[in-house]
């Protein structure tokens, strides 16, 4: 054991001596705050400990700290120099070689969706307008049972005056079946790349038009028991389904684009930055 630091060799290098004082100050500590809660012996035992410890630990680095010598090893057993070989670093592509993936990977753009959504709402419109002057000879019979989902007045009206034209039901009518066929449009749009592939369009022309028709037919009984007395259910069932078709083939033809899973964070904040392997003019 040496008390003096300086006094390093070929085969030795002098280092503190390892000592117990500095854990002992911290158990003591420990008690000193843990009697705040428990009792006043406790803290009395920890500031005991504590300051026998610290005037242990003051031993050992004054006037000069302890050390003792530890031996080094020759040089032949020295680890050996790892040899690294130069080499670039490859960003991953999303979907390559095990690259996590969200699916889908392409949408198609929400133009698409709007303007199909449109479309189909006007064939919709068509039909539905075509049903109720063909059977229920009124052209407007349709459009005022549309708008009294939005107009108690027309909810509550008799048969006679639903066939009459109406200029509040037609603009309610109109906001109502645009906003909800537009709407449905841009759901096409993320909803068709989830589908089975090749086979999207007839999918989504049928299914999802069933499954919208299940959905309203399920809850207008409790939204409203008098409109769904009056609901013709067969031209609403058709009239979907043509919505369905037309809508989702224009979605179908459109060209999906990629979603930004792929891109870097400049990208999709769009800063300004300078690619991987561009060089600077």
């Amino acid at each position: 054991m040496q008390s003096d630091p300086h006094h390093d060799s070929a085969n030795s290098v002098e280092l503190p001596t390892p000592t117990a004082w500095p854990i002992i100050t911290a158990f003591g500590l420990t008690l000193l705050f843990l009697g705040l809660v428990t009792t006043l012996f406790v803290s009395l035992a920890g500031f005991l400990l504590g300051l026998i410890g610290a005037i242990g630990w003051f031993g050992d680095v004054f006037p000069h700290p302890k050390h003792e010598p530890f031996p080094i090893r020759p040089h032949d057993e020295w680890p050996k120099d790892v040899c690294r070989v130069g080499r670039t670093v490859t960003h991953l592509h999303v979907g390559e070689h095990g690259h996590r993936e969200q699916f889908p990977a392409a949408v198609h753009p929400y133009t698409a969706g709007f303007i199909g959504g449109l479309a189909g709402g006007a064939v919709m419109a068509v039909i539905a307008c075509a049903w109720g002057y063909l059977v229920d000879q009124s052209l407007w019979y349709p459009v005022n049972l549309l708008a009294a989902a939005g107009l108690p007045e027309l909810s509550t009206a008799s048969t006679e005056v639903l066939k009459q034209f109406s200029l509040a039901g037609l603009v309610v009518a109109l906001i109502t079946h645009v906003t909800t066929s537009v709407l449905v449009g841009l759901l096409y749009t993320v909803l068709l790349p989830m589908l089975p592939a090749k086979r999207e369009w007839i999918w989504g022309g049928i299914l999802i038009p069933l499954m919208w028709t299940g959905l309203i037919w399920a809850s207008l009984r409790f939204i409203n028991p008098t409109l769904n007395a009056r609901f013709e259910w067969l031209p609403f069932v058709i009239s979907q389904i043509a919505f369905g078709m037309v809508c989702g083939f224009y979605v179908f033809r459109s060209t999906k684009v990629s979603t930004q899973q792929g891109w870097t964070v400049a990208a999709r904040l769009g800063v300004e930055a300078q690619h991987p392997g561009e060089k600077k003019p």
